[in-house]
């Protein structure tokens, strides 16, 4: 099959999925993209030199045998301006957040706009992929919500449609490029692997490092992520007040990140949002013990015989766990090593073939495969060696 992937919104997440796709899938994959940034923009005008780009090339080499577009994708209107390409060339909808449920930036508001580009795009596809079940029921569980602010056809009837076309397949990560955990440090390190932004919680970070050190606590800190034109995070205030403790600092390009994962004791999320979490997991992968929000996609991520120890409730009982991990480290490096084998599962050898059966039965019309649902349950996995 020859399946294009359009991305307006291609860096991150977005661009390691994309390309992931297209070097695993044992399909012909093409992707459109635009670069990641004016996130806003992107969604409103994106799809028209996407919709271009794609003609062209279907004009060069033949039509496409499916598109998969995602959730930075003005989709109904993509395929208004791709219809002479497209003609009933199966679409599938790839949801890696939803601009409904997203928090807001502090003193922001939600535009309700971009929420409806996402639910219209819903409307216009032939499948809809939500990359946790998390996801798909806090986007279905609010969007009842969001049509009820309509004053009439608000949609309500077109709802079951769409969940009907509705499945959860994980994003694939490209795990086995992680090699073995690195001899442990003198210290505990303690990894923070995420976007330097406000939804990730960088001030419940702060004010937990800072708690840990005043406490007497020993311990490394590795401050990795990307990093855009403000930085909201706070994260200088613990450079100065750890020194030499931080021993990175920014932006890791990927051998670098590959090391702090191979050498990291600890990992933490503090975010106020994740659909899926897929720094978290390259980290659980990699041997880290996590230390996670008893919420969003974290308890679907992690075996439910870990959630005592590994999820916490609040700011005391995230300093509480961490400080737990760095006072048990040998206990928690073996709780960390149960934990391989079932992020082994999000691996793209593992999840290609799943991929390629779902766009092969979407573009003969023959519904998801049965195995387009979330991977294999957690407490199973957990059990299994791989």
């Amino acid at each position: 099959m020859r399946i294009a992937v359009v991305e307006p919104y291609h860096g991150g997440s977005h661009r390691a999925f994309a390309e992931g796709l297209a070097r695993f899938s044992a399909h012909d994959v093409e992707i459109f993209s635009l670069r990641a940034s004016f996130w806003k923009w992107r969604m409103q005008g994106g799809f028209v030199p996407l919709a271009a780009e794609l003609t062209e090339s279907a004009k060069r080499n033949g039509r496409f045998d499916l598109v998969l577009g995602t959730s930075m994708l003005d989709a109904a209107r993509f395929l208004g301006a791709a219809r002479h390409a497209m003609a009933s060339t199966p679409f599938v909808f790839y949801m890696h957040e939803n601009q409904l449920t997203y928090p807001p930036a502090p003193g922001g508001r939600v535009d309700l706009s971009f929420a409806m580009t996402n639910w219209v795009s819903m409307t216009s596809s032939d499948l809809v992929l939500f990359n946790s079940q998390f996801h798909l029921d806090t986007w279905f569980g609010e969007l009842p919500g969001l049509l009820r602010r309509f004053p009439d056809h608000r949609h309500s009837n077109f709802i079951d449609d769409v969940r009907g076309k509705a499945a959860v397949l994980a994003p694939g990560i490209d795990l086995q490029r992680i090699g073995a955990p690195a001899p442990r440090r003198g210290r505990p390190l303690i990894l923070w692997n995420q976007r330097w932004e406000y939804d990730k919680g960088p001030d419940l970070l702060v004010e937990a490092i800072m708690r840990l050190a005043e406490s007497g606590a020993v311990f490394d800190l590795a401050l990795a992520g990307e990093q855009f034109v403000s930085d909201p995070t706070g994260f200088g205030a613990l450079r100065d007040r750890l020194g030499s403790r931080v021993v990175h600092f920014g932006y890791a390009e990927d051998a670098g990140y590959i090391e702090l994962l191979a050498s990291a004791d600890i990992v933490v999320s503090t975010s106020l949002q994740e659909f899926f979490g897929i720094a978290i997991t390259e980290a659980m992968y990699a041997g880290s013990f996590p230390v996670l929000p008893r919420r969003l996609v974290y308890p679907e991520r992690l075996p439910t015989s870990h959630h005592d120890r590994c999820l916490y409730d609040d700011a005391e009982d995230l300093v509480a766990k961490l400080r737990w991990a760095i006072d048990h480290r040998r206990e928690a490096a073996g709780l960390a090593a149960e934990l391989k084998p079932v992020m082994a599962a999000f691996d793209w050898s593992e999840l290609a073939p799943i991929y390629d059966a779902t766009f092969q039965a979407a573009a003969t019309n023959t519904g998801p495969p049965s195995n387009v649902q979330p991977v294999v349950p957690a407490d199973d996995a957990a059990s299994t060696e791989t």
